[in-house]
């Protein structure tokens, strides 16, 4: 009984009801003429089973959805689906190891065929099929199989019983791909299917016309959009690349774009640009952390085909003693106040928020303590040399450093560059363009989950309000390999069996209290190890023009998630 009221109020009254949009802009498709839209990191891929980047979730959310996803306020809404399957509506079984979701009725896919069972089903066998490499994996685990026993009708089994079943199909990380364009595209081939994975056939409100890798990407409306009148807009511009603070200016200033996402600019500047009148900012907080990661393995490229292999472990990080040193060093609120201000808050843990799951054991690490990190590394041997690093038996304290081309996270590396050399630390930085850094090439070395540097440094959040499937990612068979095309979220390439038992218990666990110290447990592991050295709790911020309606920030699922819903309020050109 405790795990189907858990299930129940988990998902809360919003599971049984569809969301309604109010438009007072009703009419025909298309109606509004051009959508302009620009993202400072370009997507490389519409494909997210490809990617682990928020660019392309994002971009590919435009034009394949999921059976359900969360709204504003992170409740589980329907979204293919009729409804949220739930105990008390006879969806989710009583001995909770399956989940039957019903598909909408007359659903098509853009070329107008229809939407099956078939086509959810062959989304599982997809991400999980031998020998390829999925970046969402961990929203498939415990799934035993998949039932289609007529065509609008998906039966999820899981082998063991699942109090939150809402992994599989739901959220902008795990949307439904067509089987019928994507069937020659399983295991090791994914990656060769440039069609399909520039170009995937949908059901969301736009069609892709043109895809340009790294660049720009038009859209049309999907004539095929099971809402009459929608989306409002007839074209969309997609435009990848260049700076966050272009892209501000582009909405602010010169009112060249429509929406701009993810303005990671210092608080002043962003203020600057609103003066100028043609958009304003929309800021939530979520669970965005900007953090450091610490690499377990030896990423020497002497090393070859093994660089960056489970079982060649790293000449040093792999000292606990030498991570949290350069945890000590770090000033998070220095950090916090000259990067974010008030879109940024303080935080200990890669978990901060909801509340019930923000632990409180490692507030230690608000506190920058240069002098105790230096005593730690005299304790642990490593002496300081004659050109002021630090070295233990021939290894040197020599760390690359790597993250994303951006304003503020150079000014985040600069400062810890000197923290950490002050500490006996040398420290290169080396900055990577977002859209390659954040890119899904498995043949690229500069990509964050290759993660060929000896630390690296990016902001990373999950769908929805529960963390079952975020925590996952850091669990042993996550972390990107060869063998997995270098998919997988697990990038510091960590591996603890007290973990991974933590993961399986909190799979079968139901009790809201419970699940909330099994995460916090999760948590603690990563932050007391100095696996992951969080900086900030990042408030998400964007912008869009003045006369762009029907906007609604959402930190709990992709940005774009009601985009079928905007409407030009009037010309900002």
């Amino acid at each position: 009984m405790k795990l189907k009221t858990a299930l129940m109020g988990a998902v809360a009254t919003a599971c049984m009801a569809q969301m309604a949009y109010a438009d007072a802009h009703e009419g025909e498709r298309g109606r509004d003429g051009e959508l302009r839209i620009i993202y400072w990191q370009a997507p490389s891929i519409m494909n997210p089973y490809l990617s682990g980047g928020t660019k392309e979730l994002e971009a590919a959310s435009l034009v394949i959805e999921p059976l359900a996803r969360y709204d504003t306020d992170g409740n589980l809404v329907a979204w293919l689906a009729e409804e949220v399957p739930t105990v008390a509506n006879g969806g989710v079984s009583e001995d909770l190891t399956s989940i039957t979701w019903v598909l909408k009725e007359g659903l098509l896919w853009s070329d107008g065929t229809p939407v099956t069972s078939t086509d959810v089903k062959f989304s599982w066998e997809y991400c999980t099929a031998e020998g390829g490499g999925c970046a969402q994996s961990e929203k498939y685990l415990d799934v035993e199989s998949v039932d289609t026993p007529d065509d609008r009708t998906v039966v999820v089994n899981f082998s063991v019983a699942k109090p939150f079943p809402y992994g599989p199909f739901v959220g902008a990380q795990a949307p439904i791909i067509q089987a019928a364009q994507f069937a020659d595209c399983l295991g090791p081939r994914a990656p060769e299917c440039t069609e399909q994975n520039f170009n995937p056939i949908g059901t969301g409100p736009f069609v892709v016309t043109e895809f340009r890798t790294n660049d720009v990407i038009t859209l049309a409306a999907n004539e095929n959009y099971r809402e009459e009148g929608k989306p409002a807009f007839a074209t969309v511009t997609f435009k990848g690349g260049g700076d966050a603070a272009a892209a501000g200016r582009a909405v602010h200033e010169t009112g060249e774009y429509d929406y701009a996402w993810n303005l990671q600019l210092a608080p002043d500047v962003l203020s600057g640009m609103a003066e100028a009148g043609l958009g304003e900012n929309v800021v939530s907080f979520g669970t965005s952390v900007e953090r450091i990661l610490m690499n377990m393995t030896n990423v020497d490229p002497a090393l070859g085909d093994q660089r960056g292999v489970i079982g060649n472990p790293h000449p040093f990080l792999t000292d606990k003693s030498v991570r949290q040193a350069m945890s000590m060093a770090i000033d998070r609120a220095l950090l916090t106040e000259i990067g974010y201000g008030d879109f940024g808050r303080l935080t200990c843990n890669v978990l901060p928020a909801p509340a019930i799951y923000n632990s409180d054991a490692n507030d230690a690490c608000l506190t920058q303590d240069l002098e105790g990190a230096k005593a730690l590394l005299d304790e642990a041997g490593w002496a300081v040399g004659g050109d002021g690093v630090r070295e233990k038996d021939g290894v040197r304290l020599s760390v690359l450093y790597q993250t994303s081309t951006n304003a503020v996270r150079q000014d985040y590396q600069a400062l810890i560059k000197e923290w950490w050399e002050e500490i006996g630390v040398e420290t290169e930085l080396r900055n990577i363009d977002a859209s390659v850094f954040f890119g899904s090439d498995p043949g690229s070395p500069d990509t964050f989950q290759k993660f060929f540097a000896d630390v690296e440094m990016f902001t990373n959040n999950f769908d929805g309000t529960d963390p079952e499937a975020y925590m996952a990612g850091w669990t042993c068979d996550q972390a990107p390999q060869p063998e997995n095309q270098w998919q997988g979220n697990n990038m510091p390439r960590f591996c603890s069996e007290e973990y991974d038992a933590l993961r399986a218990e909190m799979a079968v666990t139901g009790d809201i209290d419970e699940r909330a110290r099994i995460a916090k447990a999760m948590n603690d592991i990563l932050m007391q190890e100095y696996i992951i050295l969080p900086l900030t709790h990042r408030g998400r911020n964007s912008a869009h023009a003045k006369t762009l309606g029907g906007v609604q920030l959402n930190v709990w699922d992709s940005e774009l998630w009601n985009a079928a819903d905007w409407y030009r309020t009037g010309d900002n050109r």
